[in-house]
This record gives C-alpha cells, sequence and structure tokens, in this order.
C-alpha cells in the first residue's frame, strides 16, 4: 500500500503529464487562462509561486480567488498560531491543488534551538495540519532561510527556499515587486511573496499575468522538482529546479 508521500509524488508526476498534454492542446474558448506560449516541440517553462507568513483571512481569501480563477497553483509555507479559526482556508488550500507546508510555529530563526525547541516549532506545527488535513507530506521553508546541520539534522523533510525574492516586506510596492520578478524569471525557479501584505497579493496576480503571457506555467515546488526529476530528499536544502 502507498503511503501519503508516495501517493502525493505519484499525483504531482502524473499532473505534470497532463499539464503538458493540456498546455500543449489547443485552448477552450471562454477558460480564464491564457494558452502558454510555446508549441508541443518545445519545452515548457515552469515555475514555483511561493508564500510564507500566512494564512491571513483577508489576503489570503483574495489570493486564492484570483489563483482559482487562473488555474494556477502555488505553495504556501504556514505561520502554525495561525491556523487556528483559519481551518477553512487551510481546508481549501488543500482541496484546489496548493502544496502546504511549514513556515514554524511563530516565525522564528531554527539555528541554534534545541531539538525540543525545534519541535515547538515545527513538528507542533506539523501535528495541526496534519489534524486539519488527515494527512502529512509538508516542506519545511525556516524564517529567514536560515539553516544549520541542526536544521538539515531534525527537518524530516526536504528544505525549500528560493531564487526569486523582491522583498515585498519592504515597501510593499506591487508595482516594484512585479517588476522585479518577471525581470528574474527563469525556468525552475521558486518565488517568494508573502501573503499577509495586500500589495503582495495584488503583485503575485499580476505577475502569474505576465508570465503566463511569456509562456510559464505556474506548479507547486513538489510539481516543479518532479518536472525536472529531481528528487526532493528531507534534510537537503533546494533554492530551484534546473532543467
Amino acid at each position: 500500500m502507498l503511503s501519503r508521500g508516495r501517493k502525493r509524488r505519484a499525483a504531482a508526476a502524473l499532473f505534470f503529464l497532463l499539464l503538458i498534454a493540456w498546455a500543449a492542446a489547443p485552448w477552450v474558448a471562454g477558460a480564464s487562462v491564457p494558452a502558454a506560449a510555446w508549441t508541443a516541440a518545445e519545452t515548457p517553462k515552469f515555475i514555483a509561486l511561493t508564500f510564507d507568513d500566512g494564512p491571513r483571512r483577508s489576503t489570503t481569501t483574495a489570493l486564492l480567488d484570483g489563483l482559482e480563477a487562473r488555474g494556477v497553483r502555488a505553495t504556501f509555507f504556514l505561520i502554525g498560531k495561525q491556523l487556528d479559526h483559519n481551518e477553512d482556508l487551510i481546508r481549501r488550500m488543500d482541496a484546489q491543488g496548493h502544496q502546504i507546508g511549514i513556515h514554524t510555529y511563530d516565525h522564528v530563526s531554527l539555528t541554534g534551538l534545541s531539538r525540543a525547541d525545534f519541535d515547538a516549532q515545527v513538528a507542533l506545527t506539523r501535528q495541526k495540519l496534519m489534524a486539519i488535513l488527515g494527512h502529512d507530506g509538508f516542506l519545511l521553508r525556516p524564517p529567514y532561510g536560515a539553516v544549520d546541520e541542526a536544521v538539515r539534522k531534525n527537518a524530516g523533510c526536504p528544505i525549500i527556499l528560493w531564487s526569486i525574492d523582491p522583498e515585498d516586506w519592504g515597501d510593499q510596492n506591487a508595482a516594484r515587486e512585479v517588476e522585479h520578478v518577471v525581470a528574474n524569471a527563469r525556468d525552475g525557479a521558486i518565488i517568494l511573496l508573502h501573503d499577509i501584505f495586500p500589495a503582495s497579493v495584488e503583485a503575485a496576480l499580476t505577475i502569474v499575468d505576465r508570465l503566463h503571457a511569456q509562456g510559464y506555467l505556474f506548479v507547486t515546488v513538489e510539481e516543479l522538482f518532479a518536472a525536472r526529476h529531481i528528487p526532493l530528499e528531507a534534510g537537503e536544502v533546494y533554492r530551484e529546479a534546473c532543467p
């Protein structure tokens, strides 16, 4: 009997094959996502949109609405203490095919922590997510991208960082964030944004529209690495999936 993790990997591989077939086919009139700008003879460009620090009901809901309208899947690294009273949002993420990961319980650096303190940040958040969703398989994104040997040893899952960071937490300028991401977009990249800022939600949806027009297809982190046949290993750090 396949484990939940293996089932998810098999589903990701199947989704990848179906996605290629979908993108190479003639576009169906009336759908909300533009056709990818590449032919069946070309290799598609895949990119992953990821969000940290949520969920926040107002902004995360608006983001999920916009992604759903565009047929886009993303990856959300969630804060454990913000899961309570947002269970419906988390179930919606899961049901709509978004990937869910751990961003610690209250956004502290994981480096230098004892094992007990590490588990209070990561294992507790994992337990809460499992109680809400009924499955495991959550990736880890350490706050600030801070990783040491102890974090790698204790993670118990792949560690996902990023390759494109517009630092949207700073000036919260949607136009600037869009231009930064679009200018640095490349096949296999992982984009970092935060779904707790209205400007970041606005930027994310504009980024999707702009990069769709350039032939990019948005996938979850798991799907991104499956597309490039790169296995994700527990304790290893990943910043992008180079073709």
